[in-house]
C-alpha cells in the first residue's frame, strides 16, 4: 500500500524539486519566513490559513491538502475549537461537505461543540450554504439532549426551511415534521415560522390548516403588538428580528384566513376577515416601511372584496373588478379569479382574456426565496391553466384546451401536486374522446413517468391506478 506522504513533506520536496529556499517560497505565498521554517522542520502547526497560503504558493488546487489536513492537525493534536471553526468555514467555502462530515463526528463525542457548530450552521445558512447547513442542523438536532430546547425548535425551523423546494410531497412531510416545534420558538421567531407554514399549506390547498396557522399569527401578533405599546417598548428593536413590521403579522393573518375561508366557500366569514385586515386605523406607527405596508393591504383588500363578491355569485362586480386589475402590474392571480368565475357560473370572459392575451403569454413565474414565492405562486400558475383548460374544453375549443391542459400537468408533474395531478387526470379523462392521438401518446407518457416516479414512495398520497383510467377521485375544483 501506498504511503502518502505529510504536508510537511511535500512542501519540503517542493522548495528542493523548485530550488527554492524558505525565504523565497514566503514572499511567493505571502507567509512569514520563519513561519516557513517552522512548518518544514516541524516545529510549528499549520493553521487554516497558512495551509491556504502553501497551497497557493505550490499552485494546487485549493483544498488539496484537506483530508489530509484532518489526519495530521485534528485528529492526532488535541482537538482545537480556534483550528477547527476556520477549517469547517473552509470546507463549506470550497463544497467540501466529506470533511466537513468527517470532522463533525469528531466533534459530536464531546459535549461542548453540538452548540459551537449550530453557531456555524446559522452562518453559512444566512450566506446560503444549505447543504451543508442542513447538515449541521440535522446532527445537532439529533445531540440535543434537551426536547423542548429553543436550540432543538430553531434547527427543525431551519430544516423546514432548507427542505422547502418544488416537491409537494416532500413539502407536506417537512410541514408534518415541523409544526410540533412552533411553540418551542421564541415568540418573534413563531410569526415568521408561523406565516411560512400557513403560505405552504396555502400552496397545497390544506385551507383548514391555512386557517388554524393563520389565526394564530394573527393572535400572537396581536399580543407582542399590545405588549409593545403598552409597555413603552420600541418596536424597533423587534424588528431586527422580524423579516416585517409587527403590525403585518396581524393584517395578514386576516388575509390568509379569508383566503381560506374564500376557498371553503364561506364567504360571509371571509368578508370579516377582509374588513379587518384592510381597517388599519389602529397602527400607530407612521415610518416609510409601515406606511408601504399599509398600502399594500389596502390595495389587496379592495381586490379581495371584488374576489369575494366575484366567488359569491355576485357577478355585476366583473367589469369593476377586469378594470381595477387591469392598472396592476401582476395579474396573473386575478386572471385566475376570472376563470374560477367563468367556469363556475357559466361565463363567458372571451372578450377579457383577449384583452390581456398579450399578458398571458408573456407570464413568467417570479424567482424569489421567500416561500410565498417558491410555493403558492408554482401552484397558482398551474391552477391558471387548468382552469383555462376547463373553460376552452367546455366551449369545444380542443386543440387549445388540451394545450392548456397538457402545461397545467406537466407543471403539476414538476412541483408534485397531487391535487392538481388528480384533476388534471380527470379533465383530460372526461375529454379524451376529443384528443388527437398525439395528444393521447403525450398522456400516456407523461402518466408513465408519474408512476415511476412515485411508485417507490412510500407514503406518496395518490393511487397510480386513476393516472390510466382517466378516472379522478377527487373532483376537480
Amino acid at each position: 500500500m501506498e504511503i502518502t506522504p505529510g504536508i510537511r513533506a511535500e512542501l519540503e520536496k517542493y522548495l528542493e524539486q523548485k530550488g527554492l529556499s524558505k525565504t523565497a517560497f514566503g514572499h511567493i505565498s505571502g507567509l512569514n519566513p520563519g513561519t516557513v521554517s517552522g512548518i518544514v522542520t516541524g516545529n510549528k502547526s499549520i493553521s487554516v490559513n497558512q495551509l491556504d497560503l502553501i497551497t497557493l504558493g505550490m499552485e494546487l488546487p485549493p483544498d488539496h491538502f484537506y483530508e489530509r489536513y484532518i489526519e495530521e492537525y485534528i485528529i492526532y493534536e488535541p482537538l482545537n475549537w480556534r483550528k477547527i471553526r476556520p477549517y469547517l468555514h473552509r470546507c463549506v467555502e470550497l463544497h467540501r461537505l466529506d470533511c466537513l462530515k468527517r470532522v463533525v463526528y469528531l466533534l459530536l463525542d464531546h459535549a461542548t461543540y453540538p452548540s459551537l457548530l449550530y453557531g456555524v450552521a446559522e452562518n453559512i445558512f444566512k450566506d446560503g450554504y444549505n447543504e451543508a447547513a442542513a447538515f449541521l442542523y440535522t446532527k445537532v438536532a439529533e445531540s440535543e439532549k434537551h426536547q423542548h430546547s429553543e436550540r432543538l425548535a430553531v434547527c427543525q425551523y431551519r430544516l423546514f426551511t432548507i427542505n422547502i423546494g418544488k416537491d409537494q410531497a416532500v413539502n407536506l412531510e417537512a410541514a408534518a415534521k415541523f409544526e410540533s416545534f412552533i411553540n418551542r420558538l421564541d415568540e418573534m421567531d413563531q410569526l415568521d415560522a408561523l406565516k411560512d407554514l400557513a403560505n405552504v399549506y396555502r400552496s397545497m390547498g390544506y385551507w383548514d390548516k391555512t386557517y388554524t396557522f393563520a389565526k394564530e399569527m394573527r393572535r400572537l401578533g396581536k399580543m407582542q403588538y399590545d405588549m409593545v405599546h403598552n409597555s413603552g417598548r420600541k418596536e424597533q428593536g423587534l424588528r431586527k428580528k422580524l423579516s416585517r413590521p409587527l403590525f403585518v403579522y396581524i393584517a395578514y393573518g386576516d388575509l390568509l384566513c379569508a383566503n381560506a375561508c374564500d376557498a371553503k366557500g364561506h364567504y360571509d366569514q371571509a368578508l370579516e376577515h377582509l374588513r379587518a385586515h384592510t381597517d388599519l386605523s389602529w397602527v400607530k406607527e407612521q415610518d416609510s416601511d409601515t406606511l408601504h405596508w399599509m398600502g399594500l393591504f389596502q390595495q389587496w383588500g379592495k381586490m379581495n372584496t371584488y374576489v369575494n363578491r366575484l366567488m359569491s355569485g355576485d357577478v355585476s362586480v366583473l367589469p369593476d373588478y377586469v378594470e381595477y386589475m387591469a392598472g396592476e402590474q401582476q395579474i396573473f392571480a386575478e386572471l385566475l379569479n376570472v376563470i374560477e368565475a367563468a367556469n363556475r357560473y357559466n361565463m363567458d370572459v372571451d372578450h377579457i382574456l383577449q384583452r390581456f392575451e398579450s399578458q398571458i403569454a408573456a407570464y413568467q413565474e417570479p424567482s424569489s426565496a421567500d416561500l410565498y414565492s417558491q410555493q403558492v405562486l408554482p401552484e397558482q400558475y398551474v391552477r391558471f391553466w387548468y382552469k383555462m383548460a376547463k373553460y376552452s374544453l367546455n366551449k369545444g375549443r380542443y386543440p387549445y384546451g388540451f394545450k392548456c391542459l397538457i402545461n397545467a400537468f406537466e407543471k403539476a408533474v414538476t412541483i408534485n401536486h397531487a391535487l392538481l395531478i388528480s384533476n388534471c387526470s380527470g379533465l383530460f379523462g372526461r375529454f379524451r374522446v376529443h384528443a388527437a392521438p398525439e395528444t393521447l401518446s403525450w398522456y400516456e407518457k407523461m402518466s408513465q413517468e408519474v408512476w415511476e416516479k412515485n411508485d417507490q414512495k412510500d407514503g406518496f398520497v395518490l393511487d397510480s391506478n386513476w393516472l390510466f383510467t382517466g378516472i379522478c377521485t377527487t373532483s376537480p375544483s
